[in-house]
């Protein structure tokens, strides 16, 4: 059954029902909608354990096993690994960098020069000692900060204002975390390791981007979050890269293992861990989203650093980092936000557009009946492999994506994703969100 009232479809089958906040502009995708039923489905082999609600935000569009903008609510002691899958915290992060565009036009090419070779190119050194990944996992983020060395990238890094910035991380200080989740090469007795995907911003649809403040629609939280119209500012989309596949594949095939034998295995392929299982996982979860916030963290101090070397400017700020691929505990539920992003009441987030389309930072609403939630961006409307049969990137000049690889310049250009625009009227419209700032790109870096 599928119903459309103002904005919103309700759909429903024999075994789950969702609902989808889409603009009715947007179509609605027929395997999007059986990803998500499938997932609205989902139950313990006992019966005990099932999903209570699963909604999506306007970004809806399929995923490899999860459809991307969807959220969905168990009780506390159940969770399902599959529905974010192996990409845990990917996650935005917004920093001003204390220029206006005409400052930053003015170092531009020697800026974009060498941090196309910083962030693309290797050239990187961000040496970390065996014990800091440890006090990463073990202990949380302030003990990673507290126990840095001074070589490499951290011999210049302001220890103090990343133990300051802690507090605008949305999410962080409720992830848990242990060593045992970790790979051994990365937690055994090197006195010193320099881990290849640390501070990268990785594939698809992940981002390094200098924008610039080009509207303030809420000029008190746009002063509160530290915003002016005219600045340049420089917004981070990555995750945990290969500790988060690793983390993720090993517990999407831990669930399935642990479905017990001679009960009918469900038709979907999909699996979820109850009790001591599903504890065990949102610690794992966690170490895996500890450090997808470190790496955003390396790849903004990477930025500072030439920030400051070329063009003088030292008093860049978090504004806000903000995660999606998580599950987070919330209102006695275990929220499962894929594509999605937490838009309590008054926490701050961030929804990306396109290369050639405006992002925006918003104020979250907390609508339950949204599940606390906002869309991650404004969602692909054509897939990576029919944008690739176009063969190259309709620039029209508007637009600018510095790349070693010519195929993300084809497959992230604006026309793969869908207007920001409708995505932003329809959560305003709903009372997911209120938007505080549109911000216009300048420059994007693609890996």
């Amino acid at each position: 059954m599928v119903q459309f009232d103002r904005g919103v479809y309700q759909l429903a089958r024999a075994d789950s029902a969702a609902t989808v906040l889409l603009p009715a502009s947007f179509p609605l995708e027929e395997k999007a909608v059986r990803q998500l039923l499938d997932f609205a489905a989902v139950r313990s082999a006992d019966g005990h354990h099932a999903v209570c609600k699963a909604c999506a935000t306007p970004d809806f569009h399929p995923g490899s096993i999860a459809p991307v903008g969807s959220v969905v609510a168990t009780g506390p002691n159940f969770v399902i690994p599959a529905s974010i899958g192996t990409d845990i915290n990917c996650g935005m992060r917004l920093i001003t960098t204390g220029l206006d565009e005409a400052g930053f036009a003015r170092h531009r090419d020697v800026l974009l020069a060498r941090l196309t070779r910083v962030l693309l190119d290797n050239g990187r050194d961000v040496p970390l000692r065996s014990q800091a990944f440890r006090n990463l996992f073990d202990v949380g983020p302030l003990g990673l900060i507290d126990g840095l060395g001074r070589e490499g990238l951290w011999a210049g890094v302001d220890t103090a204002r990343l133990a300051a910035e802690l507090t605008d991380c949305i999410g962080l200080a409720d992830f848990a975390g242990n060593s045992r989740y970790a790979p051994d090469a990365m937690v055994g007795n090197r006195e010193l390791l320099r881990d290849p995907c640390l501070g990268t911003p990785g594939a698809g649809n992940h981002f390094v981007e200098f924008q610039r403040v080009d509207a303030v629609l809420d000029r008190h939280a746009a002063y509160r979050a530290g915003l002016k119209q005219g600045e340049v500012v420089l917004m981070i989309h990555s995750g945990s890269r290969d500790l988060g596949f690793y983390v993720g594949q090993r517990w999407m095939d831990k669930a399935r293992d642990a479905w017990p034998q001679g009960v009918k295995h469900p038709a979907s392929g999909l699996y979820g861990l109850a009790g001591t299982l599903a504890a065990e996982y949102l610690v794992a979860m966690g170490t895996a989203a500890r450090y997808a916030w470190l790496n955003r963290v390396v790849l903004a101090e990477l930025v500072r650093k030439e920030l400051a070397e070329v063009t003088g400017a030292t008093t860049s700020r978090l504004v806000v980092d903000v995660p999606h691929n998580v599950v987070l505990q919330e209102q006695g539920f275990n929220i499962h936000r894929k594509g999605a992003t937490p838009a309590r009441c008054g926490d701050l987030a961030l929804i990306p557009g396109s290369m050639g389309d405006a992002s925006y930072l918003v104020s979250g609403l907390g609508n339950a009946d949204w599940l606390w939630s906002c869309s991650h961006g404004a969602g692909r409307q054509l897939r990576r492999q029919e944008v690739r049969r176009m063969r190259q990137a309709q620039a029209d000049g508007s637009w600018h994506c510095v790349t070693l690889r010519e195929e993300r310049r084809i497959e992230e250009a604006p026309h793969a994703y869908k207007p920001i625009g409708p995505v932003l009227a329809a959560q305003e419209e709903a009372g997911l969100l209120a938007p505080v700032a549109r911000l216009l790109p300048l420059v994007t870096f693609k890996a």
